[in-house]
């Protein structure tokens, strides 16, 4: 399946590239459908380092290629072997890539997926040059990552959660613990709903999505990574500060910052110092 969503990709940008300017439906099977057509503000590839061994993505040439899934059963045979290779290079279990995808995308069709191809609802945050769009969430009108393809979604999104400190304790759980992934993705603040865990296990063993976890584990084939290691540094509340943003600013949840500075209420003082933690340099 990965290897019909790139070539489908490839194809997609080469009749574009031949003149075709409005959206053009070029997939000969019905199921998945997907539509080419050119975006007007330029994307720019992701930049963070990427694993040892994650699967090489098609060039992103600026054209927005949209898939159309009728259900969730099709969204999982279409994006299943893309989360196993994810898994392979970044150690994310399939299952829970799945599931979130299924949960956050509505299985590829719900509104802010069918418009920017994030499956994953990652937001801009500081830092994303790539392109954007708005849509209402937990506030009106919030800025939300936009990709081309879903392919740089799933990847972004093994990126999104290896690269940053506060989802580092999932990494030390056994590949096949989705339910501790689960709980931790809602621990570290990826979902302000308090049932997110339990909606992703209840996926997970409803479609039985353990099962590319298990296929990945029995193949061997996951890149071992050394663990990163992170130290702690003293932030001075400026001015404005807040725990969101000093959260965002350092990539750790909101409750890890108050549990490092022994804090039972957000209240803040300007001139405070909080213990925050930062990736060690090596």
């Amino acid at each position: 399946m990965i290897k019909r969503i790139a070539i489908t990709t490839i194809l997609g940008l080469f009749l574009v590239g031949c003149g075709v300017k409005k959206r053009t439906t070029y997939a000969k099977k019905p199921n998945p459908r997907t539509t080419v057509s050119t975006t007007n503000r330029d994307t720019k590839p992701l930049r963070e380092s990427q694993s040892e061994g994650a699967y090489s993505l098609p060039e992103d040439n600026g054209n927005f290629v949209k898939f159309t899934v009728n259900s969730t059963e099709e969204y999982i045979e279409t994006f299943a072997e893309m989360a196993q290779f994810e898994m392979k290079a970044y150690g994310i279990p399939a299952s829970i890539t799945l599931a979130q995808g299924i949960l956050e995308s509505g299985a590829g069709r719900g509104v802010l997926s069918a418009k920017t191809n994030n499956h994953f609802g990652i937001k801009c945050h500081t830092g994303w040059d790539g392109d954007y769009d708005f849509h209402d969430d937990d506030a009106k009108g919030e800025c939300f990552r936009k990709y081309n393809h879903p392919m740089y979604s799933f990847r972004d999104h093994s990126i999104f959660l290896s690269t940053r400190a506060r989802y580092a304790f999932l990494f030390n759980l056994d590949h096949d613990d989705y339910k501790g992934w689960a709980y931790g993705l809602k621990e570290a603040g990826y979902a302000t709903d308090r049932k997110y865990p339990h909606k992703l296990i209840a996926l997970i063993e409803r479609y039985g999505l353990d099962k590319y976890d298990m296929t990945v584990l029995k193949s061997g084939g996951i890149v071992k990574k050394e663990p990163k290691q992170y130290e702690h540094k003293i932030h001075v509340v400026q001015k404005g500060d807040t725990l969101y943003s000093i959260s965002k600013r350092y990539f750790v949840s909101i409750p890890e910052l108050m549990k490092l500075n022994n804090m039972n209420n957000s209240n803040l003082a300007e001139g405070q110092k909080l213990t925050v933690k930062s990736e060690k340099i090596r």
